[in-house]
């Protein structure tokens, strides 16, 4: 089969480091290849030098585009070859229409006025290609994630696309959405584009993919054929070590003491006060036990977390006890001085501060812990407590000084943990902790819970993935439509039993 892409000996460096180290493959006219790698392997570097924002020059090595050199110097040269890439962060204007959003720096003029009848059809036509029945002059803030993600699919597409990269496309879908848009690109796949597909869940890659390249450390390792490789073969090849059981769950010994009590805990529709996201739902979380909480979507998880931490912007009520003592959350600051802390499902926007270091993110809420003088901080103290995170949550860099933004998302995950375990937390909230890392990183974050309820925390974890729920908790939260549907101990449960509990109600 005639190749459309292949890469030579591509290699490139930030501050001394390599982040791709002569990296050679190729990519089959008409195939969808799917690209694997841990967090901070090199896969994005990699889709940017193709797609042009790694510009021509700032790397080492040669790029074919249907069998010529790409010699690309932004995105606009990789786009007039028929080359688009969809990032895992969507690149639309919330307050601009469907339309708009199709056409930016595509406008179609008619004697020097917007041809708005010719773009309001044609975009019209791409949506129902897409199975999207939407009105194009609809804002795209009033879209839902997954109907977000078809519209920067209808921009590839309105281009004539004939390579097109999706980095991380279900990471912020549901289950239906991600099949969905499985099925959208297997008929663009039918229809001659050729796809390069970048996801962390394997289940997908492995379902829609005809053939598989794993980098590893920035370096090739393998390209195989989807029918000569297993799931659990790319995880070693991802990882360089065999993983055996990637739920290292550790069966703990219950205890009564309870360390958070929430009762009655109500939490109100923001704007709508008659309808409840949480409604009277009462539980505690045990000293030193990792509480799931589970639920489809729009069950009232991040709602029910939110409150507890004192950030959800709207009404809620309830009674809340730490170890027996009362308190009302109105604030994250009186939270964490409490000892709870909360890593957000959102942490680009919500859990670090991408521009600052790894360093002025870590310490930022313990800054009066560690001050010398009122004007400033033991910086040898503040070193001391950065490496010792950096090294025991094992956070790739090259220096504790690096801005965040540069980070895997991993890494970045890791720092979000770090910041607030520096709290020292009595209770630690994980809101969604592994989405959209690999499994690599998966394993780490896990292994981590399970030291610090040995050390005596209490961990509450919200995810969407019933297998983690059940590989890592000891009991399991099951929430429907904002109604506690029942709590189950962790022993020989299923997901269908989960299922069955948020559907149907304990039996």
């Amino acid at each position: 089969m005639e190749e459309i892409l292949k890469l030579e000996n591509i290699t490139k460096e930030f501050y001394g480091i390599k982040a791709l180290d002569d990296i050679s493959f190729s990519v089959k006219k008409g195939e969808i290849l799917s690209l694997c790698g841990e967090n901070g392997a090199g896969k994005s570097t990699l889709m940017k030098i193709i797609s042009g924002v790694y510009s021509y020059k700032t790397y080492e090595g040669k790029v074919f585009f249907e069998g010529k050199e790409m010699k690309n110097l932004n995105i606009k040269d990789s786009e007039n070859l028929g080359i688009s890439i969809i990032h895992q962060e969507l690149n639309l204007v919330n307050e601009l229409s469907i339309m708009d959003n199709i056409f930016l720096g595509h406008f179609i003029n008619k004697k020097g006025y917007l041809n708005k009848n010719l773009m309001y059809k044609k975009t019209k036509e791409l949506l129902k290609e897409l199975n999207l029945d939407l009105n194009p002059e609809i804002k795209v803030k009033n879209l839902g994630v997954g109907e977000q993600q078809l519209v920067e699919i209808a921009k590839a597409l309105l281009k004539k696309s004939k390579l097109l990269i999706l980095d991380e496309p279900t990471a912020s879908l549901t289950e239906n959405e991600a099949l969905l848009l499985q099925k959208i690109i297997k008929k663009l796949n039918n229809k001659g584009v050729t796809c390069i597909y970048i996801s962390h869940k394997l289940e997908e890659v492995m379902a829609i993919s005809n053939e598989i390249v794993v980098i590893r450390d920035g370096k090739f390792i393998v390209k195989k054929k989807i029918e000569e490789i297993t799931k659990e073969e790319i995880i070693n090849f991802m990882v360089g070590r065999k993983l055996n059981n990637l739920f290292p769950r550790e069966v703990r010994e219950e205890k009564d003491e309870e360390v958070l009590t929430v009762k009655n805990l109500n939490v109100y529709s923001i704007g709508n006060e008659n309808i409840k996201k949480v409604d009277n739902i009462s539980f505690g979380l045990k000293r030193g036990e990792i509480l799931g909480i589970a639920g489809l979507i729009g069950a009232g998880r991040t709602e029910l977390v939110s409150a507890i931490y004192g950030i959800y912007p709207g009404k809620y009520s309830g009674e809340f006890y730490i170890e027996n003592k009362k308190f009302i959350p109105k604030t994250s600051v009186e939270t964490i001085k409490l000892g709870i802390a909360l890593v957000p499902e959102d942490r680009k926007n919500n859990g670090a501060i991408l521009d600052m270091s790894i360093r002025e993110n870590i310490t930022l809420p313990i800054l009066n812990n560690i001050k010398k003088t009122f004007f400033s901080i033991d910086v040898l103290k503040e070193k001391q407590i950065i490496n010792n995170y950096i090294k025991e949550l094992k956070i790739k860099t090259v220096s504790q000084e690096l801005k965040v933004k540069y980070l895997s998302g991993g890494n970045q995950q890791k720092v979000v943990i770090a910041k607030n375990l520096a709290i020292k937390p009595k209770v630690l909230i994980l809101d969604e902790p592994t989405r959209g890392i690999d499994v690599g990183a998966k394993y780490e974050i896990y292994k981590l819970m399970n030291r610090l309820v040995q050390n005596g925390i209490s961990i509450i974890m919200v995810s969407s993935e019933l297998p983690e729920i059940i590989g890592i908790c000891d009991r399991v939260l099951v929430m429907h439509e904002g109604k506690l549907k029942g709590i189950l101990k962790n022993r020989n449960l299923t997901q269908e039993k989960i299922m069955s509990v948020a559907i149907g109600g304990a039996k």
